[in-house]
């Protein structure tokens, strides 16, 4: 039977099965593609595109993202069909590199981990408000304490949604497919319909816009800082590796799970993207609009109330996106704790009765919030302060997500030929799609710390906070914490991933979990 070669290897991994394997391939599809989010990614950031290359940004940024975006996900595909296991990159890294790189890439993912669920959820109480400033004018301020308390709200109702089961969250995620699907042919299909006027196709696919501050020859720059928008929605789909104890079939499901939501999204996201761009009908209101820059394309386009349904759409897939976000984020957590990575490891492994790691659920949310509560003290949310707090955001997770994909893809190369494939294999293909992936990401991991916009005003040429960027001080305050406490503790006592124990304690470890066991003495609540 499936459960039981699923049980077998994940025993041989040095785990016992404590997650409910209760999840089908679809499902574990459905999570990627879910956080990946198209909804999401793709309009909360169309202000980024907009603004930092114009029409072209959306036409020919996004499909050269997904190439390679493809490239990458090959490259984790196969390491994800050799080690199907919650730990993911983390014990990826550790097993062909040893406790350092699992160390380096397990606290990257968990930091991209915590950046994304933020980066989805803030955007979603942006959109959120939206909705809800045109629902009831004036009962919800599109300002920045008005879209943190719903942030706030947002994150709180995807924890506690976690913490019931696998079985909610599975379901919810299946759905969520179908919403997606579904939602962005609706959108297109009214974007393409209704309006009266629609931009020229010359427009679209030759118009270039530079509202970063940049000077005019810097354009090529600028066109390529507006590559943030498809980069960013491209992440998160390390949640198919995540959830793998989780699945049936892991070992070939995890590996699809990875490869089919970029493609699915690759191809429903370029249509969206196309969609919302042709449908613009004041190209100058809408990169005015700042963060807002899709509402106002709705409303202009569809009219008050027809926006109304489109940013329900767009809203709920948003919600469905950082449901899953906070489930893979958990699970990642989950696994780096029962490996004593983390600090309070103890407490973050623990389930509860339902077999979810609770703690990790809450620890998730919690720290999500911290990530974006900058954005609080900003005066305004559109292209000033509030619109850099949240860019930084993206980039932090865009920059710590996929350092953390590619260390294990460079350490797979480095081993060449000696890696035993799981069921699901590049064959030779492997060292081009590596190195291909190694340079994407080392290229993208440099542009995305880089200033967003000129130092100063036109007035003022001095240091001005409106313009900068503190996603390197994130990303690298947090690689002198994790990597001194390396250096100064952990290389002393981290060993890696622990084994659980042998066949037979790992036996008598999952009889716990059996109906009618009495609750575990350790390790659960």
């Amino acid at each position: 039977m499936s459960v039981d070669k699923d049980r077998s290897t994940l025993h041989a991994l040095g785990y016992a099965q404590e997650l409910s394997r209760r999840m089908s391939g679809f499902s574990n599809f459905a999570i990627s593609f879910t956080i990946i989010s198209i909804l999401s990614g793709t309009l909360t950031l169309y202000a980024t595109g907009i603004n930092y290359g114009g029409p072209i940004e959306e036409a020919y940024g996004w499909p050269l993202v997904s190439v390679f975006v493809i490239i990458v996900g090959l490259g984790m595909a196969e390491i994800a069909s050799k080690y199907p296991t919650a730990g993911g990159l983390y014990y990826w890294a550790s097993k062909m590199g040893g406790p350092a790189w699992g160390w380096f890439t397990g606290w990257f993912n968990l930091i991209g981990q915590i950046a994304i669920t933020a980066g989805i959820d803030y955007g979603a109480a942006i959109f959120a408000d939206a909705l809800l400033n045109l629902l009831w004018p004036g009962t919800f301020p599109a300002t920045p304490h008005a879209i943190i308390a719903i942030y706030a709200a947002i994150l709180f109702i995807h924890a506690v949604m976690n913490i019931f089961s696998v079985r909610l969250v599975a379901f919810l995620n299946d759905v969520s497919v179908w919403w997606h699907v579904f939602g962005v042919l609706i959108i297109v299909g009214f974007l393409v319909f209704k309006p009266t006027h629609h931009q020229s196709f010359s427009t679209v696919f030759g118009h270039a816009i530079n509202n970063s501050g940049f000077a005019h020859h810097w354009m090529w720059f600028v066109l390529l800082l507006g590559l943030l928008q498809a980069q960013y929605t491209y992440t998160g789909y390390d949640a198919s590796a995540h959830m793998s104890e989780e699945t049936r079939d892991a070992s070939r499901s995890a590996a699809r799970g990875v490869i089919n939501s970029i493609i699915v999204s690759a191809i429903f996201g370029y249509i969206l993207a196309l969609g919302v761009t042709f449908a613009i009908q004041s190209i100058t209101k809408t990169t005015g609009a700042g963060i807002f820059a899709v509402k106002q394309v709705y409303t202009d386009a569809l009219g008050t109330h027809t926006a109304e349904v489109m940013l329900f759409i767009t809203v709920m897939a948003q919600l469905y996106c950082g449901m899953s976000s906070i489930t893979s984020a958990s699970r990642m957590m989950y696994a780096f704790s029962r490996d004593g990575a983390t600090p309070g490891h103890q407490l973050w492994r623990r389930l509860n009765t339902q077999r979810v790691p609770v703690y990790s659920v809450w620890a998730i949310a919690v720290l999500a919030f911290l990530c974006a509560f900058p954005a609080y003290f900003s005066k305004a949310i559109g292209v000033g302060a509030g619109y850099v707090a949240y860019a930084a955001v993206t980039s932090i997770a865009t920059i710590g997500l996929y350092i953390a994909y590619a260390l294990p893809i460079w350490l797979r190369l480095r081993q060449g030929d000696a890696f035993e494939a799981g069921e699901w294999s590049l064959g030779r293909h492997y060292k081009w799609i590596g190195w291909v992936a190694v340079i994407w990401v080392a290229f993208i991991s440099i542009l995305f710390i880089l200033p967003v916009a000129p130092s100063g005003t036109p007035g003022n040429k001095g240091f001005t906070w409106l313009s900068f960027n503190y996603a390197p001080i994130a990303v690298g305050g947090a690689l002198v914490l994790f990597g001194g406490w390396w250096f100064i503790s952990a290389k002393r006592w981290f060993k890696g991933p622990i084994s659980q124990g042998t066949p037979e304690e790992l036996a008598r470890i999952e009889q716990q979990y059996e109906p009618g066991s009495p609750a575990p003495a350790t390790g659960s609540v």
